[in-house]
């Protein structure tokens, strides 16, 4: 059950890499959110409850419903629509998306350690150099916001290849890390776009004081 999650999860992010609609960013965050909280649920059973509520509810309410429906409110009152690429096209996109995956295969059997899950360990590699290549490949601060937002996912999951050690104070660090950057730049979206006319990151080099 886990692995056919780990396996769609892996699928999202290889369907990021090339999805050009914001619209299909947001939904698959969503997508992630409700797999990570299955996930969570099968993973870290054996936890104690009051961890595992914790956790269940991070993933679940903010994860797969908050953060969402933050990123629709965003597309809606900034009316933005297509990823404009930065250099890269959907195919050269793809290839670095693959990249990062054998990467993260081949670094996983490298670091062999009995202490780490390797499957949990290589989903949560390539779910960290998946939003870094969002970030890096595309111009649009949206697009920069969800792979933040991926690389988030990606520090959730390296927390179970661990192990069921998963420390209150840890997600609660996580989740506050979270809620502020996508407040912020939720703020910074519905109030400075329609003054710059543009939501690029090369825009803001042009904005004065």
């Amino acid at each position: 059950m886990i692995l056919s999650l780990l396996i769609l999860y892996v699928v999202t992010l290889v369907y990021l890499s090339i999805t050009e609609r914001f619209r299909n960013f947001a939904s698959i965050v969503s997508l992630q959110g409700w797999l990570l909280f299955i996930i969570a649920l099968l993973r870290l059973h054996a936890i104690a409850p009051s961890e595992l509520a914790f956790i269940a509810l991070e993933t679940l309410i903010f994860k797969a419903l908050v953060v969402p429906a933050i990123l629709f409110a965003v597309i809606r009152r900034t009316r933005i629509n297509r990823v404009r690429t930065s250099g890269s096209s959907q195919f050269h996109a793809l290839l670095w998306s693959l990249a990062a995956l054998i990467s993260s295969i081949s670094i996983t059997y490298y670091v062999a350690d009995p202490t780490i899950d390797p499957l949990f360990f290589g989903v949560a590699l390539y779910a960290l150099l998946s939003g870094l290549l969002l970030i890096v490949l595309r111009s649009r601060l949206f697009s920069h916001m969800v792979g933040f937002l991926v690389i988030e996912n990606g520090v959730f999951l390296f927390s179970t290849a661990i192990g069921v050690e998963m420390p209150l104070l840890i997600n609660l660090a996580i989740l506050l890390d979270i809620l502020m950057s996508v407040l912020m730049l939720g703020v910074f979206f519905t109030e400075i776009d329609h003054k710059i006319h543009a939501d690029d990151a090369d825009s803001l080099t042009h904005v004065k004081d």
